[in-house]
């Protein structure tokens, strides 16, 4: 595992403040370790770089209540470290909505904690603003903020455990075993690292990493984008990993380097990295998946649902609204309209990507085509707008297809990649974006090849 994690009380060689990635089970070496060294299945106590947070009923207004009146704390520690996103329940529908939103501004400006609000949701806003780091340890309630695992960090969703982090300069927990996953192979067209992701859940099994880390390598890793890369390891949770991660190389350091708010020395496995398993999977002849409701767990091929009648689609969430999804999307939906009646929604996932969207001329595409197109938000995700009533069903990019996530529980969501969405959308059912896909690849063959 490539983190760092400094600890505050190290019993075996005294209280040295040094950084080691926590990537193995070892035999002990005796009474003195490496500086620093933890072990697979201890408890340590680590110093956060940073503590991010968005705000939503129940947890952040809690987590300040507790601080100030239960443990007596009037002024968080290193208040820099914290990030505080607003980007549910935007923008607020209720007084009551708009009143959470209130408290948490306030409770930034008392604490000298930054707040960021309407930039996009902020699993993404966080690597934007400079919060995915290399080296870097991170704590939040959301376990999807193990997405900055694609820049190097250490990064895991503590739940309400998360107070400790408001109230001390600390966060324990226990060091997780590593699972490697080495995924080789060349990615077919039309297949995108979310068909990537649902095939390592069919493949190894949605509990084959329970409280542990996943460390992602291999060519396929190797040639992803960085949005790729995103996409997998913010759906860690699913393989009921702790956190997943990826060694930095120069993409991740180019993206990081004029954002980064602290300066650590990035972190590697080290040579002799011993692993709880090492998985060797080949994608090469990886076609487009469905998740099928009502878990996501379910992982089937594609092919076996095209033709099932879909009521709606949502492009968006922290798992699948990057810039590549958009120009996947757009590519599909380019000069065609989608079926009279469906509803597509998309929805960037920050405001600096819909930006960039603008610029391409991807927005005017998906908008001429018939789509919907809302701004950052996390609401489309947890079925706050856009909700489905009994009977209907939707293709989605979400992260989850669990009864009653976008609305009724006699509702069905089925998971997929942006391009299935498009698709889906202009045939109003599910739908294989390939054949779209490659009539656009034959056009730009053809005008490649075209002479003056």
């Amino acid at each position: 595992m490539m983190s760092s994690i400094l600890p505050i009380e190290n019993p075996h060689c005294g209280n040295e403040d040094v950084s080691h990635a926590p990537d193995h089970d070892r035999e002990d070496p005796g009474p003195c370790r490496r500086p620093g060294e933890v072990h697979a299945g201890e408890e340590v106590t680590a110093r956060p770089d940073f503590v991010i947070a968005y705000d939503f009923p129940g947890y952040t207004d809690v987590f300040f209540k507790e601080t100030r009146e239960d443990f007596g704390i009037a002024q968080v520690e290193r208040p820099e470290r914290f990030v505080l996103f607003i980007d549910h329940m935007v923008p607020a529908a209720t007084p009551k909505e708009e009143e959470l939103h209130k408290v948490t501004r306030a409770w930034g400006r008392e604490q000298g904690v930054t707040v960021v609000e309407r930039e996009g949701i902020g699993h993404q806003v966080s690597a934007e603003q400079g919060y995915a780091v290399p080296g870097a340890f991170v704590v939040h309630f959301d376990g999807h903020v193990s997405q900055l695992g694609a820049f190097g960090a250490f990064a895991y969703g503590a739940r309400k455990g998360i107070i400790e982090s408001f109230v001390t300069d600390g966060a324990t927990l226990t060091v997780p075993a590593t699972v490697k996953v080495e995924l080789t192979g060349t990615l077919r067209p039309g297949v995108m690292a979310r068909d990537v992701f649902h095939h390592l859940v069919r493949v190894m099994g949605p509990a084959s990493c329970r409280f542990q880390a996943v460390e992602l390598s291999g060519p396929v890793i190797d040639a992803m984008s960085i949005e790729g890369r995103q996409t997998l390891c913010g759906q860690a949770m699913f393989l009921g990993a702790t956190t997943m991660l990826i060694a930095p190389d120069e993409k991740t350091l180019a993206y990081v380097r004029e954002r980064s708010r602290i300066t650590l020395d990035p972190v590697y496995p080290d040579a002799d990295a011993v692993y709880a398993h090492h998985w060797k999977i080949d994608v090469s002849e990886l076609e487009p998946i469905v998740v099928v409701p009502p878990s996501p767990a379910n992982t089937r091929n594609l092919t076996e649902f095209t033709g099932l009648e879909v009521h709606s689609g949502y492009l968006g969430s922290c798992a699948s609204g990057r810039i590549e999804d958009l120009r996947a999307a757009a590519d599909v939906l380019r000069g065609r309209q989608i079926q009279p009646g469906f509803q597509l929604h998309v929805v960037p996932t920050s405001r600096a990507i819909m930006a960039q969207a603008a610029r391409e001329g991807l927005l005017e595409t998906l908008v001429e085509a018939g789509a919907f197109v809302s701004s950052p938000s996390c609401d489309y995700c947890f079925g706050r707008i856009a909700t489905m009533s009994d009977g209907q069903r939707a293709v989605s990019t979400g992260t989850l297809n669990t009864p009653g996530r976008m609305g009724s529980v006699d509702s069905e969501i089925y998971l997929c990649n942006a391009a299935v969405v498009a698709a889906s959308a202009l045939e109003g059912r599910i739908a294989d974006p390939r054949p779209y896909l490659a009539t656009v690849a034959s056009a730009g063959t053809n005008a490649g090849s075209t002479t003056p």
